[in-house]
């Protein structure tokens, strides 16, 4: 039967805390990755010309109404207590602006509280990639292109962005990296069409002062009407106690603040020390030309596993836009162009006037975090506490930051966590994946045995997580999206299923995987929201997710071999599903499963005066025999429950708590 009645969560520190004073570890998902595309068509394995923008519904996604129940009470069955519950811009506002679109705004308001019914956490996430799906991702409406002056029929036949629906050849079907290649998300975020429309959104007001909208600057226009949209939904679910709050934004992008005008990253350099990406080394004035119809001739940068320390090198040029179409309506002129930073000619030269101008507003030279994402951070935060003053900010900075950047903003409103993002690079740009052989694209280490890939990635997470700390003096992390690819080394794993192999011997790589990812979350004892479960998800590799190729969904309708079990369709459950501390009454010290034993250990320092249990999940899938529950310390009493999946262990005194359960042999 559904759960109801959860106990609302605050922030203390590091820690999530419930309203019995339990430090709370959230283990949860990403529903869902088809949430970027409209219902139930609009996936990219679908012909599109976008042409259709303003009267699409993505009531649906990420499943219809009648169909909660069952997915809802899979995911519980999985452990999970938490979802990151995606909607986009366009989902709210895709009519044009201010045209909510009420019926699905009543749609996601009763996705969220089924959500709590079965036992959810949730947190909203106003999800894009690479700005929209005219620009090969997903996010905004498309009426903001006519509104800044482009027009969005030109900007994949122009190269200002890689579009799948413009790339893919429909007729040859199946996987095409030839001429999509999977993960271009990179890629397509230095394309000019989303070096403008980032640009605009973050900081139109010092670098396009002259561009306004219905009479205010860009800026200002974009930000009012995404803050509109977010508080659309808040309206509809702010009495809801499982809603814990809002994403900022997904995965924000700088556009071309703070670079050189015509500065290519081609590698480490005094100009960005940073290693260099995959993909066409663009400059700000490369976007600026190639948007205006010039062709250009682009370093184009490969990855090349034998050059270890600089994995990324130049290899060729290629030319962009050699059709010469400009993306700019009615021989419009980019609003950059008219703020001074440069000057087409009319015989197609043209010139640089200033090359800092993306780096300085008057005397100060601009930092992206401190300037912009601060800045956005704080709107947010005020535009969701008007509606709920209780509500937490889930903080996204743009993805290499956890990587590369400083950290958060000094100005991160208070009641903020760390929701920043982390992946394997190498694992979910390849698709492939081995215990024996792990590249580090960063900083070209290699690992040859899965202690030292987990290794890696508690140095990795652990990064993250301490960028935390600078966070009003210390505050949660909550890994916002972590996962693989399934089609992993040329979705052998498939192939296997459908010759009826129902074992888990194809999916060795991915538990193994996914395993060294939860070690590490374990180690460092904090919360995460895997990416991703697709409802809609299909073994095609031409479909997966329903978006660009992309397949991290850990369910598959192609795999469901038996409606009435909840695991059926289920990807490597055993790389996932696995034991951890949902709820503790003190707080946490150690938590550890070897997977190969089953044993979990589990440590915590005990706080009596906690009103409840410490309760962790104990999943049928890691013990199908049975197991046997140890305590010690604590002076309490514990119960091991395997029909409801968990043991409760409750302390009468404070003190050092150790709990271990292991397999029945």
């Amino acid at each position: 039967m559904p759960k109801a009645g959860l106990p609302r969560l605050h922030i203390e520190g590091r820690w999530f805390l419930d309203e019995h004073g339990r430090r709370v570890i959230l283990r949860g998902v990403n529903l869902g990755g088809d949430c970027k595309v409209p219902y139930p068509d609009g996936g990219t394995n679908f012909r599109c010309d976008f042409s259709n923008h303003r009267e699409v519904s993505f009531i649906g996604r990420p499943f219809p109404i009648g169909e909660a129940g069952e997915h809802f009470s899979r995911l519980r069955a999985w452990g999970f207590n938490c979802l990151r519950l995606l909607t986009t811009w366009e989902a709210v506002e895709h009519r044009g602006p201010r045209d909510y679109d009420a019926a699905y705004l009543d749609y996601f308001a009763e996705l969220c509280r089924l959500a709590g019914d079965y036992g959810f956490y949730v947190f909203v996430d106003f999800h894009q990639d690479v700005w929209s799906r005219m620009t090969g991702g997903d996010g905004a409406p498309c009426w903001l292109f006519e509104k800044v002056g482009i027009d969005y029929r030109r900007l994949a036949e122009s190269g200002c962005a890689l579009v799948m629906q413009h790339l893919y050849d429909y007729a040859r079907g199946g996987r095409q990296e030839d001429r999509y290649p999977t993960m271009s998300w990179p890629q397509n975020a230095r394309r000019p069409a989303n070096g403008i429309m980032w640009t605009l959104f973050f900081a139109g007001r010092d670098f396009a002062p002259g561009l306004t909208i219905d009479g205010v600057n860009a800026q200002d226009y974009m930000l009012d009407h995404y803050l509109g949209a977010q508080r659309e939904i808040a309206r509809r679910i702010r009495d809801l106690p499982n809603v814990m709050g809002f994403d900022s934004l997904n995965e924000p992008a700088p556009g071309w603040i703070g670079q050189s005008l015509t500065y290519r990253h081609l590698g480490p350099s005094n100009t960005n020390p940073n290693p260099a990406m995959p993909g066409l080394a663009w400059s700000p004035l490369d976007g600026l030309l190639v948007s205006h119809g010039v062709a250009r001739s682009i370093p184009a940068l490969e990855f090349d596993p034998a050059a270890k320390a600089n994995a990324v090198v130049h290899k060729q040029d290629r030319t962009i836009n050699p059709e010469r179409i400009s993306i700019w309506t009615s021989g419009q002129s980019d609003p950059f162009q008219d703020a001074g930073a440069w000057r087409l000619n009319n015989d197609g030269t043209f010139h640089v006037l200033r090359d800092d101008f993306f780096q300085r507003v008057g005397d100060r030279k601009v930092n992206f975090i401190e300037d912009y994402m601060g800045p956005f951070f704080a709107h947010v935060a005020e535009n969701i506490r008007q509606i709920n003053p209780d509500w937490i900010l889930f903080a996204e900075l743009d993805p290499l930051s956890g990587f590369f950047g400083p950290g958060f903003p000094a100005e991160t409103p208070p009641n903020s966590v760390n929701a920043g993002h982390w992946y394997d690079v190498v694992t979910l740009a390849t698709k492939m994946f081995s215990p024996n052989f792990s590249l580090d694209a960063l900083t070209g280490e290699i690992a040859t045995a899965a202690e030292q890939i987990q290794a890696r990635y508690e140095r990795q997470l652990g990064k993250m997580a301490g960028m935390s700390k600078a966070m009003n003096g210390g505050a949660p992390t909550l890994i916002g999206e972590c996962g693989i690819p399934f089609d992993l080394n040329g979705a052998g794993a498939y192939r296997a299923f459908h010759a009826g192999d129902r074992s888990d011997a194809p999916w060795t790589a991915h538990i193994i995987a996914l395993d060294l990812m939860y070690n590490a979350l374990d180690t460092l004892l904090i919360s995460s929201t895997q990416w991703n479960y697709t409802a809609s998800n299909s073994n095609d590799l031409a479909i997966g997710d329903g978006w660009n190729q992309e397949d991290l969904s850990i369910f598959s309708r192609d795999q469901q071999t038996d409606p009435a079990d909840l695991d059926s369709g289920g990807r490597a459950l055993a790389g996932f599903v696995r034991p951890y501390a949902r709820a503790t009454q003190g707080i946490p010290r150690t938590m550890k499963f070897d997977r190969a034993s089953g044993t979990f250990e589990f440590v915590f320092e005990s706080d009596p005066s906690a009103a409840g249990s410490t309760e962790i999940f104990v999943p049928r899938i890691q013990y199908p025999r049975g197991c046997v529950l140890e305590v010690s310390g604590g002076n309490g009493n514990a119960e091991l429950d395997l029909d409801r999946q968990r043991a409760v262990v409750k302390a009468e005194r404070p003190g050092e708590v150790r709990v271990v359960i292991r397999r029945k042999a």
